[in-house]
Protein backbone atom coordinates (compact mmCIF):
# COMPACT_ATOMS: atom_id res chain seq x y z
CA UNK A 1 0.00 0.00 0.00
CA UNK A 2 1.09 3.27 -1.08
CA UNK A 3 2.50 5.25 2.17
CA UNK A 4 1.27 8.81 0.29
CA UNK A 5 -2.41 9.79 -0.38
CA UNK A 6 -2.94 10.20 -3.81
CA UNK A 7 -5.72 12.71 -3.38
CA UNK A 8 -3.50 14.75 -1.37
CA UNK A 9 -0.61 17.41 -3.44
CA UNK A 10 2.89 16.78 -1.56
CA UNK A 11 6.74 17.85 -2.08
CA UNK A 12 10.07 16.75 -0.74
CA UNK A 13 12.96 18.24 -0.31
CA UNK A 14 16.26 17.10 -1.28
CA UNK A 15 18.30 15.95 1.67
CA UNK A 16 21.41 14.25 2.28
CA UNK A 17 19.47 11.24 4.17
CA UNK A 18 17.14 10.46 1.09
CA UNK A 19 19.59 9.42 -1.34
CA UNK A 20 21.13 5.57 -0.55
CA UNK A 21 23.81 3.65 -1.78
CA UNK A 22 21.86 0.41 -3.80
CA UNK A 23 25.75 -0.48 -4.83
CA UNK A 24 28.86 0.84 -4.84
CA UNK A 25 29.11 3.73 -7.38
CA UNK A 26 25.26 3.78 -7.32
CA UNK A 27 23.62 6.04 -5.76
CA UNK A 28 19.94 6.64 -5.53
CA UNK A 29 16.90 8.94 -4.48
CA UNK A 30 13.11 8.57 -4.35
CA UNK A 31 11.42 12.28 -5.53
CA UNK A 32 8.10 11.83 -5.30
CA UNK A 33 5.58 9.32 -5.25
CA UNK A 34 2.00 7.91 -5.03
CA UNK A 35 0.23 5.16 -5.60
CA UNK A 36 -0.24 6.13 -9.57
CA UNK A 37 3.78 6.49 -9.98
CA UNK A 38 7.25 6.40 -8.64
CA UNK A 39 10.22 8.99 -9.65
CA UNK A 40 13.83 8.00 -8.93
CA UNK A 41 16.66 10.28 -9.76
CA UNK A 42 20.21 8.63 -9.75
CA UNK A 43 24.28 9.50 -9.80
CA UNK A 44 25.80 6.80 -11.49
CA UNK A 45 29.70 6.30 -11.79
CA UNK A 46 30.94 4.86 -15.23
CA UNK A 47 31.59 1.30 -15.75
CA UNK A 48 28.27 0.30 -14.03
CA UNK A 49 25.81 -2.58 -14.57
CA UNK A 50 21.86 -2.75 -13.71
CA UNK A 51 21.78 -6.44 -14.04
CA UNK A 52 19.41 -8.05 -16.49
CA UNK A 53 16.24 -7.87 -14.97
CA UNK A 54 12.37 -7.26 -15.46
CA UNK A 55 9.50 -6.20 -13.56
CA UNK A 56 5.76 -5.20 -13.84
CA UNK A 57 5.90 -1.97 -13.64
CA UNK A 58 6.14 0.68 -17.11
CA UNK A 59 9.22 2.27 -16.70
CA UNK A 60 10.05 6.18 -18.45
CA UNK A 61 13.69 7.83 -18.01
CA UNK A 62 16.05 10.14 -19.40
CA UNK A 63 19.87 10.44 -18.89
CA UNK A 64 20.21 14.11 -17.65
CA UNK A 65 24.10 13.46 -18.09
CA UNK A 66 26.85 10.94 -19.47
CA UNK A 67 25.19 7.50 -21.31
CA UNK A 68 25.53 3.95 -21.40
CA UNK A 69 24.62 0.73 -23.86
CA UNK A 70 20.97 -0.79 -22.66
CA UNK A 71 19.64 -3.81 -23.81
CA UNK A 72 16.26 -3.95 -23.73
CA UNK A 73 14.76 -7.11 -25.24
CA UNK A 74 16.83 -7.66 -28.12
CA UNK A 75 18.15 -4.55 -28.62
CA UNK A 76 20.98 -2.56 -27.80
CA UNK A 77 20.91 0.89 -27.38
CA UNK A 78 23.79 3.81 -27.39
CA UNK A 79 21.78 6.12 -24.78
CA UNK A 80 23.63 9.75 -24.10
CA UNK A 81 22.74 13.04 -22.40
CA UNK A 82 19.69 14.10 -23.20
CA UNK A 83 18.23 10.46 -24.72
CA UNK A 84 14.80 9.21 -23.40
CA UNK A 85 13.34 5.64 -23.36
CA UNK A 86 10.32 3.62 -22.43
CA UNK A 87 10.13 0.05 -21.15
CA UNK A 88 7.15 -1.62 -21.29
CA UNK A 89 6.18 -3.80 -18.09
CA UNK A 90 7.71 -7.37 -18.04
CA UNK A 91 10.51 -6.41 -20.94
CA UNK A 92 14.19 -7.55 -19.74
CA UNK A 93 16.50 -4.67 -19.82
CA UNK A 94 20.28 -3.97 -18.50
CA UNK A 95 22.38 -0.71 -18.17
CA UNK A 96 25.64 -0.48 -18.63
CA UNK A 97 27.13 2.84 -18.17
CA UNK A 98 30.08 4.40 -20.17
CA UNK A 99 30.49 7.86 -18.05
CA UNK A 100 29.61 9.21 -15.06
CA UNK A 101 25.77 9.50 -15.54
CA UNK A 102 22.41 11.04 -14.34
CA UNK A 103 19.59 9.39 -14.53
CA UNK A 104 15.61 10.46 -13.66
CA UNK A 105 13.07 7.02 -14.26
CA UNK A 106 9.65 6.96 -13.50
CA UNK A 107 7.94 4.11 -13.03
CA UNK A 108 3.96 3.32 -12.72
CA UNK A 109 2.34 1.96 -11.07
CA UNK A 110 3.64 3.00 -7.86
CA UNK A 111 7.05 0.19 -6.75
CA UNK A 112 6.12 -0.58 -3.58
CA UNK A 113 9.69 -2.24 -3.57
CA UNK A 114 11.47 1.36 -3.71
CA UNK A 115 9.08 2.74 -1.38
CA UNK A 116 10.91 2.13 1.28
CA UNK A 117 13.93 4.07 0.67
CA UNK A 118 11.54 7.59 0.55
CA UNK A 119 11.38 9.87 2.92
CA UNK A 120 7.87 11.40 4.07
CA UNK A 121 7.28 14.73 2.27
CA UNK A 122 7.77 17.74 3.57
CA UNK A 123 4.55 19.38 3.66
CA UNK A 124 2.46 16.33 5.62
Amino acid sequence: MSTTDYSKPSYWHDKPDAWKEIMPGVRRRMLSHASTGLMVYYKIESGKTFAWHNHPHAQYGIFLEGGGKFRVGDSIWDMRKGDSYFIPPGVFHELKTEEESVIIDFFTPEREDYVKESLAPDNI
